[in-house]
């Protein structure tokens, strides 16, 4: 599955699955564009594949927009920046709420539009994957913003994959279970919390980023030409207990 010759764009590649995908697709042979809002994050991902790096906050629209048009021209896009905030929905701020779907949902239909025109003004293929969140179909505790953000995510994608796909353009989400990285561990770190969703994991266990890299790869790949439209839950098996 060799990527030479190819070009990736990968928001949210200074940590976590991001991080993981960027040095996916470097080892496989393709130019990586990364996208993160920490200085140190990217300089340390330079060092280690090799990357171009842009430096933006994702919840500024015109900075996000900036940003997805220097990077540009590429001929893959992973949307994988995003936050959460922890509240109770009776607690739920508007500033929290609106936070989370700036970075979560708007910066990646930014990224996605840039992309999408520079494919069409070439000539029209490529791939995006979205990643998105098992969250978009299960009412986590405390996850009110988030889980309206990745279900938006999920919607929003099904309209790319009808209007893109005319273009030759694919669109997929993955929807991972909990995958342990920085932001997961914030939120799952009190066992009291974890242990009952680790019980419902057939595997037993929660993903590691590469487990969702490894997918990302692969539908960003021409072996993946059939795959459009899809929410891929990489959950070890949880939604079927």
């Amino acid at each position: 599955m060799s990527f030479a010759g190819k070009a990736v764009l990968i928001t949210g590649a200074g940590k976590g699955i991001g991080r993981e995908t960027a040095r996916l697709m470097a080892a496989r042979g393709a130019k990586v564009v990364a996208v993160s809002r920490t200085q140190s994050d990217l300089d340390s991902l330079e060092a280690e594949i090799g990357c171009t790096t842009i430096t933006v906050d994702l919840s500024k629209a015109d900075a996000a927009r900036a940003a997805a048009r220097q990077g540009l021209p590429v001929d893959y896009l992973v949307n994988c920046a995003g936050i959460n905030i922890l509240q109770p929905f009776v607690e739920l701020t508007i500033e929290a709420f609106d936070l989370v779907h700036a970075v979560n949902t708007r910066a990646a239909m930014i990224f996605a539009q840039e992309f999408a025109r520079s494919r069409i003004e070439q000539g029209g293929g490529g791939a995006i994957v979205n990643v998105s969140s098992l969250s978009s179909l299960i009412g986590f505790e405390d996850h009110a913003s988030y889980c309206a953000s990745k279900g938006a995510l999920d919607a929003m994608s099904r309209v790319m994959t009808n209007e893109l796909g005319r273009h030759g353009i694919r669109v997929n989400c993955v929807n991972p279970i909990v995958t342990m990285t920085e932001l997961a561990a914030r939120a799952w770190s009190d066992p009291a919390k974890s242990e009952p969703v680790l019980h419902r994991i057939p595997i037993g266990r929660f993903a590691l980023a590469i487990d969702i890299a490894e997918v990302i790869g692969f539908l960003l790949s021409d072996a993946a030409s059939m795959m459009n439209g899809l929410s891929i839950s990489l959950d070890g098996g949880f939604l079927v207990r």
